[in-house]
């Protein structure tokens, strides 16, 4: 494992939990967020960021446009605006709250923003994956960062890639679809197996907008895939405020998060080896298999030949079984028809050998 593939390690089985712009400009609110989603983050025993977003305004949106309620981003940003020192409040808030701290800055200001208020990881939104004034920003703080796909070509997840590998910055790479909620037959799931094959040592990652209902297949799905880190926005039902339908409630997290964990304990151990059988498992399968029996009475010293046995179940305590049978084998035993060829009665490299000679005469029935 290289240097940086061991600091991808952040981002593993990392819950990344959007509050975006959900604060509507309210520290009350964003507080209330963020504690309200914390329970079900403790509830559940998850390692998780919650992520805010920052602007810095007026230098973000040109200042004729600014009251533009035509134009909806326009209209939204201006209307959760955020000073800075309620913005080191809600870091303080998730940080006290035992989840890691994360931001997605929109400009070169919000970059520093992150590196004054001890942002741990920082997010490079779908819409800036070539934004290269701010993505070098962003390097220069050495800080790990997630990206996500949404939109983009292969070409320029091919250059972002290339350029956190050679600066050694922790990356992961989250497949996105940047349809607001994004419809079951959109998700375009494989786009995660693509992405784990030609990135290998990143964390892949799933950023999730898709709507509450059934929302556990989607994640037990990118789960077995290769996903290592979600994504999903959140918000809370209060103030008479709309939750877009792209939106998490507590509720609806605490679901998402138990797909997760049914998804881990059915796909098992890690994919990097083959695991060993459960004893059970052996157990039953033994009994599947056939023993060896003599076909006709058979003296000692006689050497076995295929027409001198068959095979047929049970397969007996200490019996050779089809597994074992070499022919050849020498009999140390006078053996009557249709009784079973014991390993005892046999000499061959499986008698000789005390590991196997146990494990023969410890199956069967």
């Amino acid at each position: 494992m290289t240097r940086v593939q061991e600091k991808n390690k952040i981002f593993e089985d990392l819950f990344v939990l959007e509050l975006a712009n959900n604060h509507w400009g309210s520290l009350e609110r964003g507080i209330k967020i963020i504690e309200d989603f914390a329970k079900i983050i403790r509830f559940n025993n998850i390692r998780a960021s919650i992520k805010l977003q920052f602007r810095d305004v007026d230098s973000f949106i040109h200042k004729d446009f600014r009251t533009r309620d035509d134009i909806r981003y326009i209209k939204k940003t201006m209307a959760t605006k955020m000073d800075t020192k309620n913005y080191q409040i809600l870091v303080d808030a998730i940080r006290s709250n035992n989840c890691i701290t994360m931001a997605t800055p929109f400009d070169e200001v919000s970059v520093d923003n992150c590196v004054k208020l001890g942002v741990e990881i920082i997010k490079i939104a779908s819409s800036d994956i070539n934004d290269w004034i701010l993505i070098e920003k962003i390097a220069s703080t050495r800080k790990p960062v997630i990206v996500s796909t949404g939109g983009s070509s292969l070409k320029d997840i091919d250059d972002i890639v290339s350029f956190f590998e050679h600066r050694e910055i922790p990356l992961a790479i989250n497949h996105c679809v940047s349809v607001y909620p994004t419809p079951k037959n959109e998700l375009e799931l494989n786009q995660i197996d693509f992405l784990k094959e030609r990135y290998p040592g990143h964390i892949i990652g799933f950023s999730s907008h898709e709507a509450n209902d059934n929302i556990e297949a989607a994640i037990m799905m990118a789960y077995a895939k290769g996903a290592r880190t979600f994504e999903h926005h959140i918000d809370i039902d209060a103030d008479g405020i709309a939750v877009s339908p792209y939106c998490f409630l507590p509720e609806d997290l605490d679901r998402w998060i138990k797909g997760f964990k049914c998804a881990q304990k059915i796909c098992g151990h890690s994919a990097d080896s083959k695991i060993q059988p459960m004893r059970k498992e052996t157990t039953y399968l033994d009994a599947l298999v056939r023993g060896v029996y003599a076909r006709w009475d058979l003296p000692k010293g006689h050497k076995l030949t295929e027409d001198d046995v068959y095979l047929a179940i049970p397969l007996q305590k200490g019996q050779i079984s089809c597994r074992e049978l070499m022919k050849g084998e020498v009999l140390l035993n006078d053996i009557k028809k249709d009784m079973p060829i014991k390993i005892d009665d046999i000499d061959s490299p499986y008698a000789k050998n005390n590991d196997l000679k146990q494990m023969i005469y410890e199956r069967g029935l």
